[in-house]
């Protein structure tokens, strides 16, 4: 099964090749299979580079390779001295793509920003729950329904947001994937045709390339939006070709069937920077990577548990065997890079009998739990399931019996997300707009419990010094709510911190204008590919 498929992936590569012969194309190895194309919906990186970064865009945009906030859709913004009230001014003239399923009738307005939002706001709005077991986790998870007033129209050319209350990152999140904004019109011709799932499987937006098709599990073709507001992009054919395996992306780059790739295996960035064809870029990730318990379920709700299984895995050599020098051990559900990180915190040393005295002190024997272990490879976490070896090894060694168990992605991100799941899961992340509330708020959160919230751990002392930090815009005294934040987390070991690592993007020398990002994402407006 597995043959026929690469075998169908690399025909189908072909054939997207050779129609693009007098064109020019990049080709991209993605790592994964999106979830589907409507980035409000999801909270994968994978998703978000071939949706929202390809296909949408937000009324304001991080710049290349940073965080810094500049004009999308909307050219300027104001805010009223109470920090209540946000007010855009759209760009004029935007037109929405023009396919082979949808050609737009009007120019994008106010009414398409209020859409974009109320359906992810609203819980009675039909576009609420239109996609069977899809959600709005994220900006529930974000608190935008109680955060968010209303959005009101103040002309097509003006909208504005009232806020229940100040909220300091309010204007990054803004930039983040789920923010991205739809077609009304479309939305309407969809719901009167009774083809509202379309919506996630067709994307239509205003971005710098224009869907054209997708073979699921194989690739993903894109052509440059004649009419991209911000002007045509350089290339004129950009295509996914989806390829799971790191050491395949590796092969395939070297080959010159692709451009780009990501998250190369550690064991190959050294062969990588010694091809005299390529360029192989790296930064420090902003991210995380952990081990989610489910504080729901005995007898991981007890912090003295989780904090003794914490001591019986040695987190440095899953570091070295997975990374290879490439990351460091992290004692914080933040990285060292971010503003607020606290180094006073005080990481649970590995110490296998100090962990076997505690499970006993805390009356727990022959404990059998299940690791969950990740089956794509991200920036945060190169390969899960060496990691769950790992760990498996070192929990047999103090008496805990773990069984790995894993899922396709989409399905593994969707099953962690439930709070009755069995076992720890592994995952990470990588951060979406550089602000310490986006790893603090948007995991730990008690908004985020049954959505990001992956050990489904709410904890009122942690969420009162979010909601501080949030509705202040004083960085010191934010800093001040975030360090103390980190120190209640420590104490309470609602996941195993694993590790902060860099993040490597090989790529042919052909390419140029492509910048690494520190939020994980890959964008490909901007670049090009010498012939």
């Amino acid at each position: 099964m597995k043959k026929i498929s690469v075998l169908l992936a690399a025909t189908a590569l072909i054939s997207v090749m050779a129609t693009s012969a007098w064109s020019k194309t990049l080709v991209y190895c993605s790592e994964g299979s999106p979830e589907g194309f409507d980035p409000s919906l999801y909270t994968a990186g994978t998703t978000f580079d071939a949706s929202s970064r390809t296909v949408y865009s937000r009324l304001v945009e991080f710049k290349h390779g940073g965080t810094e906030i500049e004009p999308g859709l909307a050219d300027s913004w104001s805010v009223s001295a109470d920090g209540k009230e946000y007010t855009f001014k759209l760009h004029p003239g935007v037109k929405f793509q023009t396919t082979d399923f949808f050609t737009p009738t009007r120019d994008f307005n106010a009414d398409d920003v209020i859409f974009s939002f109320e359906r992810q706001l609203k819980a009675d709005n039909p576009w609420n729950k239109y996609v069977e077991g899809g959600s709005y986790e994220y900006a529930a998870g974000m608190g935008f329904p109680e955060l968010i007033k209303s959005v009101e129209k103040v002309d097509d050319l003006t909208v504005k947001f009232v806020l229940n209350h100040p909220e300091a990152p309010f204007l990054a999140d803004l930039a983040m994937d789920f923010a991205s904004i739809i077609s009304k019109e479309y939305a309407d011709k969809l719901a009167a045709d009774g083809k509202m799932a379309q919506m996630n499987q067709q994307p239509l937006g205003t971005g710098p390339f224009t869907f054209v098709a997708y073979q699921p599990d194989a690739v993903i073709r894109y052509k440059a939006n004649e009419t991209y507001f911000k002007g045509k992009e350089k290339i004129d054919d950009l295509v996914f070709a989806i390829t799971s395996d790191a050491a395949v992306r590796a092969q395939k780059l070297k080959a010159g069937e692709c451009h780009l790739i990501p998250y190369p295996n550690a064991a190959d960035v050294a062969e990588l920077k010694k091809d005299t064809n390529l360029t192989v870029l790296e930064q420090a990730g902003l991210n995380v990577s952990y081990l989610a318990y489910n504080t729901l379920i005995p007898p991981f709700d007890k912090a003295e548990v989780r904090k003794a299984l914490n001591m019986a895995i040695n987190k440095q050599a899953i570091v070295d065997a997975v990374f290879q020098g490439a990351a460091a051990v992290a004692k914080n559900p933040i990285p060292p890079t971010m503003w607020s990180y606290n180094d006073a915190v005080v990481d649970d040393k590995y110490d296998p009998e100090a962990s076997k005295k505690m499970l006993a002190d805390a009356g727990v024997k022959g404990l059998k739990m299940k690791i969950w272990a990740m089956p794509v490879s991200r920036p945060y976490m190169l390969n899960a399931r060496r990691a769950a070896e790992l760990m498996q090894a070192d929990l047999a060694k103090v008496g805990v019996d773990a069984e790995i168990v894993t899922h396709e992605w989409a399905e593994y991100l969707k099953l962690s997300s439930d709070k009755k799941r069995d076992g720890a899961v592994i995952l990470g992340w990588t951060g979406d707009n550089g602000d310490p509330d986006n790893f603090m708020d948007t995991l730990l959160g008690c908004d985020a419990v049954g959505g990001n919230n992956r050990a489904q751990w709410c904890n009122k002392e942690f969420d009162d010094l979010m909601t501080k930090a949030k509705e202040t815009a004083d960085v010191a005294e934010r800093t001040k709510a975030y360090e103390q934040a980190q120190l209640i987390f420590k104490k309470e070991a609602p996941w195993n911190t694993l590790d902060h690592s860099l993040v490597f993007v090989p790529m042919s020398k052909k390419v140029s204008g492509f910048f690494m990002d520190p939020l994980g994402i890959h964008r490909f407006d901007g670049v090009d590919i010498s012939e």
